[in-house]
């Protein structure tokens, strides 16, 4: 049995910047999931800004390549569930291929914003079922914001571009305009 919760309470919970008392009829796992993406996104926006203060934009790309897999691995380790991100223009396709569930969200993503929904708010939650086994999954957009362009935008700075080229040869992640779908942040645990 599958189990949807209702996009525009979960929209207007991740547009909130922080946590609140949930209405009772939003299911606790999507205020927990918000939380862990909330966390996530913040140790990641860190350690890009301090990466591109102290050593230039070129060193956002090297911080995504060493450093975010293990924001995700610590995450995971700590929370109990499995979190990462995904996108349909894959930079590092080892740690961030999409599965077929993720893959059918992030198109429902593009289908939505291109029905005029704010990709700030977009997100997704299911119960699934596999050979006798619930999984509780979620996933929120991640819209390209300026900071994003340093590295995924159409105009690169020939020391970035020249760095992605080097961290990530078969690169699919640029081209994308301010308010683009960048991705998704997807979570999923064992119910």
């Amino acid at each position: 049995m599958k189990h949807r919760a209702p996009l525009a309470t979960m929209a207007a919970l991740l547009a909130s910047p922080t946590l609140q008392a949930e209405p009772p009829d939003v299911d606790p796992n999507v205020t927990e999931a918000k939380a862990i993406i909330q966390e996530f996104f913040g140790n990641l926006q860190g350690e890009l800004q301090t990466a591109i203060q102290s050593g230039g934009p070129a060193s956002a790309v090297t911080i995504c390549n060493a450093k975010a897999p293990g924001i995700a691995t610590d995450m995971s380790a700590q929370t109990g569930w499995n979190v990462g991100r995904t996108s349909l223009k894959l930079r590092n396709p080892g740690e961030n291929a999409p599965d077929a569930w993720e893959q059918a969200v992030l198109l429902q993503f593009e289908e939505r914003k291109a029905a005029g929904e704010s990709v700030e708010t977009m997100a997704y939650a299911e119960t699934t079922e596999e050979n006798g086994a619930k999984t509780f999954r979620f996933m929120k957009a991640i819209p390209t914001a300026e900071l994003c362009l340093t590295c995924h935008g159409t105009d690169l700075v020939p020391e970035v571009a020249a760095e992605i080229n080097k961290s990530y040869p078969n690169d699919q992640a640029t081209g994308f305009a301010l308010g683009d779908i960048r991705g998704a942040f997807t979570l999923s645990k064992p119910l």
